[in-house]
C-alpha cells in the first residue's frame, strides 16, 4: 500500500460529516477510511429520538465497508480490511472513536489500523490496548 494521503482522508471524513443526522446532540461526526483494496469508505452519525439507538459514524463506515465490498468477498477475495481512519467532529478536527466503535474498528482493521487522533497518527494497538477480538474466541474454542 502506498503512502496514506491523510489530508484527502480527512476531507472525505468532513464531507461525510456534512451528511450527518444529529438534530438531538448537535454533534455531527464523519468518518473515512482507506481499505486494503484501495477504496475509501465513509460514514456519518445518524441519531434517533430514542437517543441510545443512534449510529456512530464508524458504525456506518463499517457498513459501507461490507456493503460495497461484498462482491470481493463473494468472489473469494477475502474480507476487506481497514488500513487508515480519520474521524472528525463538526469543526472538522479529529475526534477519538468511542469505546464501542474502537472495538468495532479492531474487528475490521486490527492492531495495525492507523487512526488519526488529536495527538497524531496512532495504531489501533495503542488506541485500544489489550483488545479482545476474533482470535480470542478461536483460542477459547480450542481449549
Amino acid at each position: 500500500m502506498s503512502e496514506i494521503d491523510w489530508p484527502a482522508l480527512r476531507a472525505a471524513a468532513r464531507a461525510a460529516m456534512r451528511r450527518a443526522y444529529a438534530p438531538y446532540s448537535g454533534f455531527p461526526v464523519g468518518a473515512a477510511a482507506l481499505v486494503d483494496d484501495g477504496r475509501v469508505v465513509t460514514g456519518c452519525n445518524v441519531e434517533n429520538a430514542s437517543y441510545g439507538l443512534g449510529l456512530c459514524a464508524e458504525c456506518s463506515l463499517v457498513s459501507d465497508l461490507h456493503g460495497a465490498g461484498k462482491a470481493a468477498v463473494d468472489a473469494g477475495g477475502g474480507r476487506p480490511r481497514l488500513v487508515a481512519l480519520s474521524v472528525v467532529k463538526g469543526d472538522g478536527a479529529p475526534v477519538m472513536p468511542c469505546g464501542r466503535c474502537r472495538q468495532l474498528l479492531w474487528e475490521h482493521g486490527g492492531a495495525d489500523l492507523l487512526v488519526e487522533t488529536a495527538h497524531g497518527i496512532l495504531p489501533m494497538s495503542e488506541v485500544l490496548p489489550d483488545a479482545f477480538g476474533p482470535d480470542d474466541l478461536d483460542r477459547a474454542k480450542e481449549r
